[in-house]
């Protein structure tokens, strides 16, 4: 997979055609955008992801594409884990809870079967790629 040489505007489009399809993704992929609030600058920031449905919670996955830092959404949501999920036309409030031992572990093996591309991205990095929890608040 090669990521794009401006990720932040390869990004804006991805967001525009998302909010112009009134929250579908393009090609049935499982596609959110995901708000958080920026750990250093408090501002509001939207990442579009992948995502795979786990009962009533959604969870994504801060695999960065296999790089060795985290993704900052996902710094941003330890800092601030109340978030905001669009998500097939739907616009709600939730907080991320990343996942831990046994219940990370069981997760990302999982989705791993299902989307081997995340077994590789682990494999080329030494960090433990996190699995974040997005649970509805207030429903």
């Amino acid at each position: 997979m090669t990521l794009p040489d401006d990720m932040k505007a390869h990004n804006r489009k991805v967001i525009e055609a998302f909010r112009a399809n009134g929250g579908r993704a393009p090609e049935g992929r499982q596609l959110l955008l995901l708000t958080t609030t920026g750990a250093r600058t408090g501002q509001a920031r939207t990442t579009p992801m992948m995502f795979v449905p786990d009962g009533d919670r959604l969870l994504v996955f801060a695999s960065n594409a296999g790089a060795p830092r985290h993704p900052d959404w996902y710094l941003n949501l330890v800092a601030h884990p109340e978030v905001r999920v669009e998500v097939a036309g739907e616009t709600y409030d939730a907080t991320a809870v990343v996942t831990i031992s046994e219940e990370r572990d069981r997760l990302f093996a999982r989705t791993g079967e299902k989307y081997p591309f995340f077994l590789d991205h682990q494999a080329k990095i030494a960090r433990t790629i996190p699995v974040v929890a997005l649970v509805r608040r207030g429903g």
